[in-house]
């Protein structure tokens, strides 16, 4: 059997090796136009950033190796023109030998991959202006700093190369501009959880244009001048364009196969075409979605590289295995977050008009008593009818990958939400808690569904008529003072019982407190008292306070000074009597606890120093140093 392959990287080069490894006879031959066959795709940022120093530990494969261990006909620098479904030839192109030619095939595979998306704009040809794909991108893009060291850049789009080109530029000491035509970044999850990248990217002194287009690039003498389409503009030296990718379909549409309604080639269950000697695997596809049940563009690598050993096995042993899908699955560093998602966020469920509940959990990475435990926000989404996992996202710094992956299989699965109850994990202090946060994201979830609670979200809070309801802070005094919903009453939710008689029945009564557990016991209370109509906020002011904050500056999170690398700025420190606090691992009100504490037994020109992991502590720790009359020196984000 003759059997030709489009494409190398993740889809045709894994392709290519298991059609050797299960036929030692067969003919195959692969064509690549650039000239690298087999590379990590995944891993070119963090070159150009430097995380990764050796350019050659990108390579999986070199074209004599493939061709050593497989026996199979490498041909890069070929690149495949047309092909004809009737004849079952393919013309090619040699970029080398600059000549054509012409090649048959029993059967074809195409790995075409996606290209990223170039509109055609004013001065978007200027040279200084770059898309992240492949090897040679990533080579003009580290050449062009290593030879003209910019200071200033601007990238556009902010999705999973997107940030991660952020991050890596920053790591190369430029100063970064990231402009997003959306809400919000990282298009996978829902705008509350993007908000918690939000303040990170602004922490890390990123400079974040939501809801802003370009509308055209100037060059001009000292670099490009970035048009904005609200008029204003951005100057920087050199520009990441990364606004999303398509699937490169040109071959296959001018063949004659069909296309999906998104654009991509369509397949059936077997990864095969709309011609049977013809199959398509990877970005290119559009794939089936289980829980949304349409095919979409999913382009990712796991899935490309599943679909590659599905197709080859289709094609020696005929139609015998079928590729169920996938969820979309995704990971990405962002500075020191990690983001993740699996399965349906809910803009897209409200896109297709699929009923479901929201419920947001915060934990920690591991139990708490433990040093080093870090925070942990969880959003998952489920049907009101059975309970069944529609999606999940995760955001933290620690633990996040393992937590999404156990999302990921009760998702696939067709779980529910008793499903999370019921996950074994692996315990100890350094790992985990004995009740996981996917357990807890479970009995949560439980709670809502069989209503023991009811809740209400970030969003609707907003829209509350006063009037009608009574909003109560359940947190400690000391939390509320630093912040709280505005017109909420402060009742603790151990005062609770002692205080029912404060809180109108006829009335909506609307509890929340940091994470959503107090708020859950106040809940109880109040509904076992004969209260009616009372909803707990989901997540607490922790989801609350971020998703509303879209709108804080790097300016606003401290009145004097934020620094990354923790140095202060001030000769007299040393001189200064400086009490020193370890409140890592604690959550809300430890950290608050801790800091007032210490605060009223210090003296006049004493410093106190405080180290705390609650994400949310800093937020509004300006206006508790305003209401107590302490000075903000710094605060340090590392």
């Amino acid at each position: 059997m003759k059997i030709l392959i489009i494409g190398g990287v993740a889809g045709g080069a894994t392709a290519a090796a298991r059609l050797r490894r299960m036929d030692e006879n067969a003919q195959i031959i692969l064509f690549e136009r650039g000239e690298y066959v087999s590379y990590a795709n995944c891993g070119l940022p963090y070159y150009i950033g430097g995380t990764i120093s050796e350019r050659d530990r990108l390579f999986v494969q070199t074209v004599d190796g493939f061709i050593n261990r497989f026996n199979i006909d490498i041909r890069v620098r070929s690149e495949v023109t047309s092909f004809d479904l009737k004849d079952k030839t393919v013309k090619v192109h040699d970029i080398a030998a600059n000549r054509d030619y012409t090649e048959s095939y029993d059967k074809l595979i195409i790995s075409t991959g996606a290209e990223p998306i170039k509109p055609p704009m004013p001065g978007i040809e200027d040279s200084r202006i770059f898309s992240l794909r492949n090897v040679p991108d990533m080579d003009k893009i580290k050449s062009y700093i290593n030879q003209h060291k910019p200071q200033r850049a601007v990238v556009i789009g902010g999705g999973f190369i997107g940030l991660e080109m952020v991050e890596n530029l920053h790591d190369a000491g430029l100063d970064i501009t990231l402009i997003e035509k959306s809400n919000q970044v990282m298009a996978p999850i829902d705008f509350s959880m993007a908000s918690i990248v939000h303040r990170h990217l602004i922490q890390k002194n990123v400079s974040l244009l939501l809801e802003e287009g370009v509308a055209q690039f100037e060059s001009i003498e000292d670099g490009i001048n970035v048009v904005l389409e609200s008029g204003g503009s951005v100057t920087a030296d050199m520009v990441i364009l990364s606004i999303g990718v398509r699937p490169e379909v040109k071959l296959a549409k001018d063949a004659g196969l069909q296309l999906g309604s998104m654009g991509g080639i369509k397949v059936d269950d077997y990864m095969q075409t709309s011609d049977s000697s013809v199959y398509a695997l990877g970005d290119a596809t559009e794939v089936f979605n289980p829980i949304i049940n349409k095919h979409t563009l999913i382009p990712l690598a796991g899935p490309a590289n599943k679909q590659a050993r599905i197709v080859a096995d289709n094609i020696l042993e005929g139609n015998k295995y079928i590729y169920k899908g996938t969820i979309g699955t995704s990971i990405a560093k962002v500075f020191d977050l990690t983001v993740a998602a699996a399965g349906a966020s809910s803009k897209l469920l409200n896109r297709e008009k699929i009923e479901h509940i929201s419920s947001y959990t915060h934990g920690s990475s591991h139990a708490g008593y433990y040093p080093e435990a870090l925070p942990l926000s969880i959003k998952i989404i489920f049907s009101p009818e059975d309970g069944r996992l529609l999606g999940a996202q995760v955001v933290g710094y620690d633990g996040v990958d393992k937590r999404i992956d156990l999302f990921a299989q009760v998702i696939k699965n067709g779980g529910t939400i008793y499903d999370l109850q019921e996950i074994e994990h692996a315990y100890a202090p350094p790992y985990s808690s004995a009740k996981d946060p996917v357990n807890m994201a479970g009995f949560v979830a439980e709670n809502i569904l069989k209503r023991k609670v009811n809740i209400i979200q970030w969003r609707d809070i907003l829209n509350v008529d006063k009037a009608e309801a009574m909003i109560i802070d359940s947190r400690t005094k000391e939390e509320y003072d630093f912040g709280h919903i505005e017109g909420a009453i402060n009742i603790p939710v151990d005062e609770i019982r002692s205080r029912l008689n404060e809180m109108p029945r006829d009335k909506k009564i609307i509890v929340y407190c940091a994470v959503g557990l107090r708020g859950y016991i106040a809940s109880r209370i109040l509904m076992q008292s004969g209260y009616t109509n009372v909803y707990n906020l989901s997540g607490g002011y922790r989801t609350y306070s971020c998703a509303i904050a879209d709108n804080i500056t790097s300016e606003g999170l401290c009145d004097t000074l934020i620094k990354d690398d923790g140095e202060m700025e001030n000769k007299e420190s040393a001189m200064i009597k400086t009490i020193k606090i370890d409140a890592c691992g604690l959550q809300c009100p430890g950290p608050i606890m801790q800091l007032k504490k210490n605060y009223d037994e210090i003296n006049l020109g004493d410093r106190l120093e405080i180290s705390v992991t609650d994400q949310a502590f800093g937020e509004d720790l300006n206006g508790w140093c305003r209401m107590v009359g302490a000075k903000l020196v710094s605060m340090n984000n590392s």
